[in-house]
């Protein structure tokens, strides 16, 4: 593993991410909105909000799947990271979250709840650490990985993308 990257993952006591690369949990509010305020997609309170450092690398990828919640990208440090979107229309895009502004490039990414959604980094041998927030907050009960057969079939047009970023 690079320096710099064995050093971010050191300081910031981050954890190998269940789908690639690196996390660590940072805030997770205390309050809680209760389960009859949020729908029925929801089983359970959740958080407020809750937020994460994430680092991935460009041997990896962190695969296609969806959560019920928006999702806020920050970018810190590295590379550019590509995040792909399918979106609640079909529509596939590639966005950049990083700071080359003058190629549109956003230093924030919102991914609305409930599309499909993989990250990749831009640059070969590097890294890109990112920061991700959700509300409300994140649990593991509103994820959903993707299968790619089944994504493949709802998705055809976009079969090269989701073969490349999924890992099943």
């Amino acid at each position: 593993m690079d320096k710099r990257i064995s050093e971010i993952v050191k300081k910031l006591q981050m954890n190998p991410h269940p789908e690639g690369g690196f996390y660590k949990e940072t805030y997770r509010s205390k309050k809680s909105v209760p389960q009859k305020v949020l729908g029925n997609e929801f089983e359970g309170e959740r958080n407020y909000c809750t937020a994460i450092y994430f680092l991935l690398t460009s041997e990896n990828f962190s695969a296609f799947h969806r959560i019920k919640q928006d999702e806020i990208w920050h970018y810190y440090e590295g590379s550019s990271l590509y995040v792909h979107v399918i979106d609640l229309n079909g529509e596939y895009k590639r966005y950049a979250v990083g700071m080359d502004l003058d190629h549109g490039e956003l230093p924030q990414l919102i991914v609305p709840a409930g599309c499909w959604f993989a990250s990749s980094v831009k640059n070969n041998s590097s890294y890109s650490l990112v920061g991700c927030t959700v509300s409300p907050g994140f649990d593991f009960d509103d994820f959903e990985l993707a299968q790619r057969k089944e994504l493949i079939q709802e998705y055809p047009k976009y079969e090269d993308v989701i073969t490349q970023l999924t890992r099943s």
